[in-house]
C-alpha cells in the first residue's frame, strides 16, 4: 500500500483532474483556503497593527519552513518575489568592471536567468555560454574547464528544467571554490522532489521558488546565503527592510543588517507568504526521502511506458540522474499536450523536450498508465489535429 496517497485528500484538484504537472505548478493544498482567510482576517481586524504582529518578519520567518526542506538553518533564508529577483539581488553584490568578471552559463538554464545575465553584459559581465551536446545533460567537463581565475559567478540549476537531469553540483562548487568563484545553485526543480542540503554542498548561494514541487503557489522565491559569507556581501539592490533601523526613516546611506534581512529590499508580498505555508508544511511532514523513492519508481514507469511505445525520452534513463519529470518527445507533442489538457490531464510542453509529465507524491500509479494511454489514443485517432494552428 502506498501510504503517501493518504495525502491526496489535502489537494482538491486531484478529485477531478489527472494532475501530472507539479514541475510547473504544484497542486494547491486545501489548507490554503484557511491561510488566505487568516491574512484577510488579520488585515480586516488588526489593520496596520498586523505589521508589528507578524507581517514584518514573515519574509524571513516563513523562510525557516523552506530551510527545513533544503538543509538551511533558522534565519538563513530570505523570501522574495521570484528567482530572477533573487539573482538580481545576488549579482548586485558584485563588481563586473574588474578583471574577474566572467559568468559561466549552460544553454539548458531557464531562459529568464539567461536573459538576466546577458543583460549584465551592459554592466561589464563577460558571459561564457556552454552548449549541451544532447539537450539532456550539461557538458560537465567543459563547465569545469570554463570556471577559471577570471570567473566571478556560476549560476547553475541543480535539476535542469527541460530534461530533469540532476547535475553534479558538488563538482562544480568545488571547482569554483578552488579558483575563487561563487556558485548560485538554483534548486527550483530540485527542492520538493530531490533531497537537497545546501550546507553539505557548501554552495555560496541557493535560490528557488515554492510554486512547483513545494506546492506553495506563485509569488515566493527563496534566497540562501552561506552564513560565513553573509557579512561579506552588501547588495546594491536594497531597501528599507535591509536597514538596521527602518522605522527611524533616516535619510542617507543604508546601515545594513547582519542577518538575512540584509538581502531584502522593499515591502514583502504578504498574501503569498500566507498561501505558501501549507505546502511547505506538508512536504516537510511527508519527507524528502519518501518522496524521492516514489518519484524514482513512478518516473521509471513513465520512461518504460514511453520507450515501449517507441517515443523518444528526453530525460536521463538512469533514475539516479533523473529528478521528478519525464520529457516524452512523441509525435506532434505540442498538439498532444493541448489535447491532454482538454481531456483534463494536466501536463505541459517545452521545445526541445516534448510533453513533460511530472508525478508527485500524491499521484497514483494508475494515473501514470492513464496519461500514457491517453497520448497513445490521441495519436492513434489523430485527435491532436484539432489543435493545429492555421497556416
Amino acid at each position: 500500500m502506498d501510504e503517501l496517497l493518504n495525502w491526496r485528500g489535502q489537494f482538491p484538484i486531484l478529485e477531478t483532474t489527472t494532475y501530472m504537472i507539479s514541475n510547473s505548478l504544484g497542486a494547491m493544498p486545501r489548507a490554503v483556503y484557511d491561510r488566505v482567510h487568516d491574512y484577510a482576517e488579520s488585515w480586516a481586524t488588526r489593520g496596520v497593527r498586523a505589521w508589528e504582529e507578524g507581517w514584518w518578519d514573515m519574509a524571513v520567518s516563513v523562510g525557516d519552513k523552506v530551510g527545513a526542506i533544503i538543509g538551511a538553518g533558522p534565519g538563513e533564508i530570505s523570501l522574495h518575489q521570484n528567482v530572477t529577483i533573487t539573482q538580481a539581488v545576488i549579482s548586485s553584490c558584485f563588481d563586473f568592471s574588474k578583471p574577474r568578471n566572467k559568468v559561466v552559463l549552460v544553454d539548458l538554464e531557464f531562459p529568464s536567468i539567461v536573459y538576466f545575465y546577458m543583460e549584465r553584459r551592459r554592466r561589464g559581465a563577460r558571459v561564457e555560454m556552454l552548449k549541451s551536446e544532447d539537450g539532456i545533460h550539461i557538458p560537465l567537463e567543459r563547465v569545469l574547464a570554463a570556471i577559471d581565475e577570471t570567473t566571478l559567478l556560476v549560476p547553475i540549476s541543480y535539476v535542469l528544467f527541460r530534461s530533469a537531469t540532476i547535475i553534479d553540483a558538488k563538482a562544480i562548487i568545488e571547482r569554483a571554490h578552488k579558483v575563487g568563484a561563487h556558485v548560485i545553485l538554483d534548486c527550483f526543480q530540485a527542492a520538493g522532489t530531490v533531497p537537497v542540503n545546501v550546507r553539505e554542498l557548501k554552495t555560496d548561494f541557493a535560490v528557488g521558488g515554492v510554486l512547483k514541487w513545494l506546492c506553495g503557489g506563485p509569488g515566493i522565491a527563496y534566497l540562501y546565503v552561506r552564513p560565513d559569507l553573509r557579512a561579506k556581501f552588501s547588495p546594491s539592490l536594497t531597501g528599507w527592510l535591509a536597514h538596521q533601523r527602518p522605522f527611524d526613516f533616516e535619510i542617507g546611506e543604508i546601515d545594513p543588517r547582519e542577518d538575512s534581512f540584509r538581502f531584502l529590499n522593499g515591502t514583502p508580498q504578504i498574501p503569498a507568504l500566507y498561501a505558501c505555508q501549507p505546502g511547505l508544511e506538508i512536504i516537510h511532514k511527508v519527507g524528502l526521502d519518501r518522496i524521492r523513492e516514489k518519484s524514482m519508481r513512478q518516473t521509471e514507469r513513465l520512461v518504460a511506458g514511453a520507450l515501449q511505445r517507441g517515443w523518444r525520452v528526453n530525460s536521463p534513463r538512469d533514475s539516479a540522474e533523473r529528478a521528478g519529470t519525464v520529457s516524452v518527445d512523441c509525435p506532434h507533442a505540442r498538439e498532444v499536450k493541448n489535447e491532454l489538457i482538454a481531456r483534463n490531464v494536466m501536463v505541459d510542453f517545452r521545445p526541445g523536450a516534448g510533453v513533460r509529465l511530472s508525478p508527485h507524491f500524491y499521484n497514483r500509479d494508475e494515473e501514470i498508465d492513464f496519461a500514457l494511454a491517453q497520448i497513445e489514443e490521441i495519436l492513434a485517432t489523430r485527435a491532436w489535429e484539432r489543435h493545429l494552428q492555421p497556416a
